[in-house]
């Protein structure tokens, strides 16, 4: 299991709880969706996985194979090679070019010199941007700054992808082939925990559902799968 939280509490930066009794778990390959609305808690649960929030009440809360409850700072480092992170606002860095940015990545975490420019086309030709290496962000779409996001994701070859609504600023069209790209990742065996205001999605891309609502966290896989199932038979019944 590469999460797995029984009973646990969430609170936010400034200490105050933001959901409770949080029983959550991802394993190899799934696609799990945290919905709900801004403000519910989806933002604060992801960022105990990566470890930017610390998990103080909880039965049990390890995120791979490690105990949050006794983490150490130090080990922090080496267990965030083991996951990649993407944000709704790329977060690339705004003066290096693509290749520049990924390089910056792959020195940090210790790739030899050697391995580099490889891993950076390998990375750069799944989410087909090796076209646009050479490029500043600010000459890349919205898409592409987000291609080159999940392409620096990929770098460490992580477990999984942490992605907080990474289609956010994007066009349908747009965060339909993000989509397509996360989807293929998840059936190499990475795992995608995804956060999303985008319902549609989750239909025509199924899932694990999780829902933070009023302090409350559930999963509504089954559910949510009906209703998308009632939607389709009304739709067919219209026609």
């Amino acid at each position: 299991m590469l999460v797995e939280y029984k009973d646990a509490t969430i609170c936010q930066q400034d200490g105050s709880t933001i959901l409770t009794h949080v029983n959550f778990k991802v394993d190899e390959g799934e696609f799990v969706y945290l919905i709900g609305r801004v403000g519910s808690g989806k933002s604060s649960l992801l960022k105990t996985i990566y470890f930017e929030l610390d998990i103080d009440e909880a039965d049990e809360a390890t995120v791979l194979g490690t105990n949050l409850k006794s983490l150490r700072r130090r080990e922090i480092p080496a267990l965030r090679r083991q996951m990649g992170i993407v944000f709704q606002d790329f977060q690339l860095l705004a003066d290096r070019t693509v290749y520049k940015n990924l390089r910056f990545v792959l020195r940090a975490t210790g790739w030899k010199k050697s391995e580099v420019d490889d891993r950076i086309e390998e990375v750069l030709a799944l989410v087909d941007m090796k076209d646009k290496m050479l490029c500043l962000p600010h000459e890349l779409s919205g898409g592409e700054q987000q291609r080159v996001a999940i392409a620096r994701a990929l770098l460490n070859r992580p477990k999984m992808i942490i992605a907080d609504e990474p289609t956010g600023n994007l066009d349908p069209e747009t965060a339909t082939n993000i989509m397509e790209i996360l989807r293929q990742i998840s059936q190499t065996g990475t795992a995608i925990i995804m956060s999303t205001h985008n319902m549609p999605l989750l239909g025509r891309y199924p899932g694990i559902v999780y829902r933070c609502q009023d302090g409350k966290f559930e999963e509504i896989t089954n559910d949510f799968n009906k209703i998308e199932i009632d939607k389709d038979l009304k739709q067919e019944q219209q026609k």
